[in-house]
């Protein structure tokens, strides 16, 4: 009869990628294990200790690094058990069974995408945020964009409540609030935008 593999699954704060392994229960039980990314930057650590693990977590929710007591029947038997970011109260985590750990890191990383997603098409108002853009290209359209170093022209990036203007030569930076009324009718009263230019 085979051993039982019980299964170890993380998402790294590093590089973003899921982290998995399998364990033997013999190897889990015999003495501490390490699961480390591919990347090389992060680590989840399992010490075993007399009924319980103190467990060591790389979380790729909040980013930081948690620790916890883990009785030893839920790692070695079961389902198996899932931590939770104390921070953000959200499963960072899995380790047991192995189609468990699978499915569950499967999910943690969908919902880590769609949360990066979100965040990265999060405008404070869309709609004014489409109008400042459109202003902006109209002034940058007509030669109105320059530095204070002398050049013209500008690159922009785009936040979720303003444009930061970047002068191409020096690097200096404007920034244009794109988030009420207010900024959106004091960008249409400017014809011209100077970036205030680095020396």
């Amino acid at each position: 009869m085979s051993e039982q593999m019980r299964a170890i699954g993380y998402i790294c704060p590093r590089c973003g990628k899921p982290v998995y392994g399998q364990r033997s229960q013999f190897a889990l039980a015999a003495a501490a294990a390490g699961l480390v990314c591919g990347c090389g930057e992060s680590e989840l650590t399992m010490e075993p200790a007399r009924d319980h693990y103190r467990v060591t977590v790389p979380c790729g929710i909040c980013g930081g690094e948690h620790r916890a007591e883990v009785p030893a029947e839920k790692i070695l038997q079961g389902e198996g058990v899932g931590l939770a970011c104390p921070e953000k109260r959200q499963l960072c985590c899995y380790i047991g069974d192995i189609y468990r750990v699978e499915s569950a890191l499967r999910e943690l990383e969908i919902a880590l995408e769609k949360k990066k997603d979100q965040e990265d098409g999060a405008f404070l108002d869309s709609v004014i945020m489409y109008e400042v853009l459109s202003e902006l290209k109209d002034i940058a359209a007509r030669g109105g964009i320059t530095c204070g170093c002398g050049a013209a022209g500008c690159s922009m990036e785009v936040h979720g409540d303003a444009v930061d203007l970047i002068c191409p030569a020096c690097g200096g930076r404007l920034r244009v609030g794109a988030a009420t009324d207010e900024d959106l009718d004091r960008l249409c009263c400017q014809y011209t935008l100077t970036i205030p230019g680095r020396r």
